[in-house]
């Protein structure tokens, strides 16, 4: 591990610490998994939940990315840091999917992204369960563990396997979802909730997923996922087509040829 001086960035070296700082804490989570229980469980509010394997590994985290840009700062979800960097701030999920880990189900993950003012510059998923890190840095393409991705070719909605997250607090937007939900039921080959934002944009980003969409989701949830969808050719905005879907609390992500009418869909039952 080095320190990297703040004015002159090796995205790609970083974005390499990273990966490795990933596949650590994933280890560190897979082997807490084998003895965790409903007691280490705290409820922070309706279907909201933390655990001391959320805090730690935020922690170990926070620890070494501070190590690596010292002058950078945190959004975190736990809130381990409140530090603030002048130019760039670590956007962070120590465990992206905590309802899944607390009830034994594999699909979990860790994310972080990078942004320098407000623009995002590099993005590491790592599902911890299949040993897959997504990740990529500004200017390069998108990669699954040292292999190129692309989003898929598929063209028509009617060919596209969509994935999107059930609301679980926020119901303000019910019967739109519902009526999207059962919009895409009729015309896509189906839709899939894997319980992990991060995860389900890093399988657009590779193909496995043509879209996804989900409301009420945080910036940790999408930062980094989403830069590696645009490195990997596909699009991100927020239901009105707009950019803000990192504060924004909606996204829409989908390859670059499904996306036009996946977006009107969208924008037909939520606007």
């Amino acid at each position: 591990m080095y320190k990297l001086k703040i004015m002159n960035v090796d995205l790609q070296a970083l974005c390499q610490e990273v990966r490795s700082l990933t596949i650590e804490v994933g280890i560190f989570i897979k082997n807490e998994r084998k003895k965790f229980t409903f007691d280490n469980i705290i409820v922070k509010g309706k279907n909201d939940f933390v655990s001391y394997v959320d805090k730690t590994s935020e922690k170990l985290i926070i620890e070494r990315l501070s190590q690596l840009l010292p002058e950078s700062g945190f959004i975190a979800e736990e809130g381990t840091s409140s530090k603030k960097g002048e130019t760039y701030n670590w956007i962070i999920d120590p465990l992206d999917g905590t309802t899944n880990f607390i009830h034994g189900i594999p699909c979990f993950a860790i994310s972080i992204a990078l942004m320098r003012d407000q623009e995002l510059i590099l993005g590491v998923v790592y599902e911890i369960n299949l040993e897959e890190c997504f990740y990529a840095w500004e200017g390069s393409k998108a990669y699954l563990n040292e292999t190129e991705i692309h989003v898929s070719n598929a063209s028509k909605l009617s060919d596209a396997l969509i994935a999107t997250g059930f609301p679980y607090y926020d119901y303000s937007k019910m019967d739109e979802y519902l009526n999207v939900f059962r919009y895409f039921m009729k015309h896509t080959h189906g839709l899939r909730r894997l319980g992990s934002a991060a995860t389900d944009l890093a399988y657009v980003a590779c193909g496995r997923f043509e879209g996804f969409y989900e409301y009420s989701l945080q910036p940790w949830d999408v930062a980094a996922g989403a830069f590696i969808v645009k490195q990997a050719g596909g699009i991100i905005t927020d239901f009105k087509g707009d950019t803000n879907f990192i504060f924004g609390k909606e996204i829409v992500a989908a390859n670059n040829l499904v996306f036009p009418e996946f977006l009107d869909a969208i924008k037909l039952h939520f606007n």
